[in-house]
This record gives structure tokens, sequence and C-alpha cells, in this order.
């Protein structure tokens, strides 16, 4: 099916004539699908977190791909499960309450849902690493990075000239005067050279993977910059697999290929960086690209989508986005959950729950 007869905010639930409402999703044969050989294959992911009035599911059914050499944004607000979804991956979740439900994650075609503790701290490091949000948060302050570096290395038995390899990974961080720089100690250093020397932990053992975390939130507008084009460099230079998780579309065009939008734990929509900006399909989407600020827009011409991502575990009924919509239909939108319909773009597929 094409969509050239479709405009933009017409893909809802409420404007098909049919009974129940569709969402569009990337049609396997289309030039969006990733070969199955993909680095990262996620399908149906749920994850719950217990609580003492029983399993909240704060991920729902989220099946996404990265491939290597290849750079994936995962956006959407605050709430959404983005970083849920990557602790999932790494299994590296924040609270021993959360766990996997269901779906199947493999890695180079490797299982990660049936390895052993040991086995996936080993893959952990190795083959995949993940860069976080706030170094500060990561670094050992009463440590010398360069030391912190080698702690990977020495965790998963790199050679013997582990001093060599943290400068050499210093450099490749375009950190000048790698060896003054390995004996500094984290608050010596900037919010820049921090990340930089959390990428260098995460690359150390040169992983076919790497998830980052909303990797420049912290950083002033020139060092997100920075960031952003050490990733892309990376990216091409090792041919790395990258899962790029961030609430600011503007760094996923700056860096992607490829897009998921996720809200509410679910993806509502997955397209390539270009179909995504020029022609979003979603609702929330819509309004996401209509919050970035314009720099001709005057202060009254700021948009902002009305309400919150809902609260875990108090979804609404329906399509989960229905209250904030400005398309809704009340007795449609609020009962039926939007069933799935592929569709192929201008220069890939995109995805639609609405």
């Amino acid at each position: 099916m094409t969509v050239s007869h479709l405009q933009p905010r017409s893909v809802h639930a409420g404007t098909s004539s049919d009974a129940t409402p569709t969402t569009i999703v990337s049609d396997p044969a289309g030039p969006v699908a990733v070969s199955p050989q993909a680095l990262l294959d996620i399908r149906n992911l749920s994850v719950d977190i217990r609580t003492p009035g029983g399993a909240l599911r704060v991920v729902k059914d989220v099946s996404l791909t990265v491939a290597r050499g290849e750079a994936v944004g995962l956006v959407g607000e605050s709430g959404s499960g983005k970083s849920m979804t990557a602790f999932s991956v790494m299994n590296l979740f924040p609270s021993p309450l959360a766990q996997v439900a269901a779906g199947d994650m493999h890695l180079e075609g490797q299982h990660l849902n049936r390895l052993s503790a040991d086995h996936m701290r080993a893959v952990r490091g190795s083959r995949m690493g993940m860069v976080f949000q706030d170094p500060t948060s990561y670094l050992d302050p009463l440590m010398p990075v360069g030391r912190q570096i080698a702690e990977t290395l020495h965790a998963h038995a790199f050679g013997d000239d582990h001093h060599a390899r943290v400068l050499e990974l210093l450099e490749l961080m375009e950190l000048p005067l790698a060896a003054q720089v390995a004996r500094k100690f984290p608050h010596e250093l900037s919010g820049g050279m921090r990340q930089r020397i959390l990428i260098a932990c995460a690359l150390a053992m040169r992983p076919a993977l790497l998830i980052a975390d909303e990797p420049t939130t912290a950083l002033d507008v020139t060092v997100q910059a920075g960031i952003l084009q050490l990733l892309g460099r990376l990216r091409k230079e090792l041919d790395l697999g990258l899962l790029l998780i961030t609430h600011d579309l503007a760094v996923v065009a700056e860096t992607c290929q490829r897009v998921y939008v996720m809200y509410a734990g679910e993806i509502v929509e997955h397209q390539h960086a270009l179909d995504l900006f020029e022609t979003p399909r979603h609702p929330y989407t819509q309004g996401l690209l209509r919050s970035i600020l314009h720099p001709r827009s005057r202060a009254h011409d700021l948009f902002s989508i009305p309400g919150g991502v809902p609260i875990a575990g108090h979804w609404p009924t329906g399509c989960r986005f229905h209250p904030r919509c400005p398309i809704a239909q009340a007795g449609r939108c609020d009962t039926t959950v939007p069933a799935l319909m592929p569709v192929r773009a201008a220069h890939g597929a995109g995805a639609d729950r609405c």
C-alpha cells in the first residue's frame, strides 16, 4: 500500500471509515527493512516492574533493529520507556524489581535473554557498550580517569599493555595531551571531557554496538556538537552500530539514519530520518517536531504538546496518546487500540499507531 494519497495528519484512528483503527508500521519489503543479520534485533520486548500491587508494564511490545555501521535514534519525552529499553539490552536495570517479561533480544545472532549472568557480564563491555547521561554519576571521583578506562581492559583481560591502550583511546576521543589527561581526576575535567572519558570506557574493548543514553543532555550547545561529531566519526571508523537515545529531534537530525519514536512504553512510529522530518505520520511525532524552536519563531508562536506522558501502570485505555491528541475522537480512540497496517513512504517505510 502506498501513502501518496494520505496527508500526514489524516493517518489516525478517528479518520478511518473502517471499524478498527489502523496503525502504520514498517513494510518488511520496503527500503527501511533491515537485514535479518542485524547487529541488534529486539522483538516484542516487554518490561515489568514488580510492586506490592502487582507488576507494572513500563515497556510493551517494543521491536527495533540496529545494523552494523548504522546510527538509529530512539526518541520521546521523559517517561516514555527509552532508557528502560536500553537497560533491558544491557541487563543493567536500575532496580532489581525491573525484569524482562517477554520478547527476544539478539546481538549478532546471539540470544541475550538466554545468557547466564557471568556470560552476560562478558558480553557487556566486550561486544556492546553503553554511554550514560551524567558522567559525574558513573565516574569514580577518587580515581584517575586513565585507571578507570583500564579497569574495563583488566576486567576483560585485554592484552598486557593497558597503559598504551588507554592512551590510544584518549587520542581516539580527540583529547590532547593524553598522558596528562589519564592522570587527572574527573573533577579536573570539563563536562565534555568527562563524557569523552565515558565513551572511551564504553569502547575500550572495541564492541560492535554502542548505546548512548542522552549523551549530550547536560552539555552546552558547542560541546554537544563536538560529542555528536565524535560519535559520528567513531561510528564510521569503527563500523559501530549506534543506538542513540534522546528526547531531542535536532540531535537525531544530525546523527541518525533511522528513527523510532516512543510514547508511553510503546513504539509509535518508525521511519528513515529524512522521511520523519518531511512527513511525520503520528500526531505525537508531529507535535514533537512542532515543538522544535524555529529560528524565526516569536515567543507567542512556541508550541508544546498539552499534558504529559502518563504514569506507568496508569495508561489510558485505547490509544495511549488520545488524551493529548488534537484529532482524537471520543468513543473510538479512547476505547480501541489501533491495529497494524504496513505502508511504504517515499524514502522508506513509516510507522504510526494512531
